[in-house]
């Protein structure tokens, strides 16, 4: 359930090169650690060096480490060159580096609405830039990690859902350029995954309580396992697309319509937006626009550590 191609018979990886940006944790971590056991070779490319040592020793002696920020050019062409030089090549790309800061477009710290786009977007698009020659010379395939958020336009999320709509329409485009050179390229919608990310969005006092309101299936938290067995699965067949979980792929049928749902459904349910703007500001008015807004979770504080001036 959740992907595309169904019928796809999965390919190895064993002794395939696997690059994944944000490998310190979450999705990144998971399936560094889960195709390591398929025999594949995974290079950790991220910002928190430690967390992805502890991530490489559980991986075997065929995983290595490339400190590097997704939105640094320089950066990147060290990390993709370290890990043609360790490796070889590579065969397969997942760019899933990713930040989330949530705040209202009129109130949010506009360092941290920035820096969600810089990471979210333009961090893809170095990440595929920067491979691709390599990928396209093992005729090989590139993940690309957008979000419900792409589908569903939620209010206090605009930098978010604006970054992953990009990303989702990057690697629609990029799929049609590569076809003809035997390059394969996904986009995997994934909804609330209780990764790092998505609890600490949930500890924040304002806008974990308006997600957890969103109804039925869409503010729930999946856990963590589920995202995985579908993306593993969606790599391995090197499918087009990946919904986690499977509804997800059914809204895009519909999405014209989500937003006017969205909005006239703030209004049925008590004008929770209001309440959730006047509550954003009056955090803001205590904690600072800075605290309040600033990217959540232990890899969004690292993006921001880690943003040259």
């Amino acid at each position: 359930m959740g992907a595309t191609n169904l019928l796809a018979r999965p390919r190895s990886v064993k002794g395939k090169v696997i690059l994944i940006t944000g490998a310190a944790r979450g999705f990144g971590a998971g399936l560094a650690k889960r195709f390591a056991a398929r025999g594949a070779k995974v290079a950790l490319v991220g910002l928190e060096p430690v967390e992805m040592k502890k991530v490489a020793a559980e991986c075997g002696p065929d995983a290595a480490v490339f400190e590097a920020d997704v939105t640094d050019w320089e950066a990147m062409e060290t990390a993709v060159a370290g890990v043609v030089e360790r490796f070889g090549a590579i065969d397969i790309v997942i760019a899933n580096a990713g930040i989330a800061a949530a705040g209202f477009v009129r109130s949010i710290d506009p360092k941290a609405f920035e820096r969600t786009i810089e990471v979210d977007l333009l961090g893809v698009w170095r990440t595929v830039r920067v491979s691709l020659p390599h990928v396209i010379a093992a005729k090989g395939y590139i993940l690309v990690v957008s979000s419900l958020a792409a589908i569903t336009h939620a209010p206090a999320m605009a930098a978010y859902a604006a970054s992953k709509a990009g990303v989702e329409a990057f690697a629609n485009s990029l799929r049609s350029e590569m076809k003809h050179l035997g390059v394969r390229v996904g986009v995997a919608h994934p909804s609330w995954i209780s990764t790092d990310l998505v609890n600490g969005a949930d500890e924040h006092p304002v806008f974990g309580p308006l997600r957890r309101s969103m109804p039925g299936p869409i503010g729930k938290a999946y856990p963590v396992p589920l995202a995985l067995d579908a993306l593993e699965k969606g790599v391995l067949r090197r499918d087009r697309t990946i919904h986690v979980p499977g509804w997800v792929g059914l809204l895009k049928l519909v999405r014209s319509s989500i937003p006017l749902i969205i909005e006239h459904g703030a209004r049925l349910t008590g004008n929770v937006v209001a309440k959730a703007d006047a509550a954003a500001l009056a955090d803001i008015a205590e904690r600072g626009a800075d605290v309040s807004s600033r990217p959540v979770g232990a890899g969004g504080a690292a993006a921001m550590a880690g943003k040259k001036s």
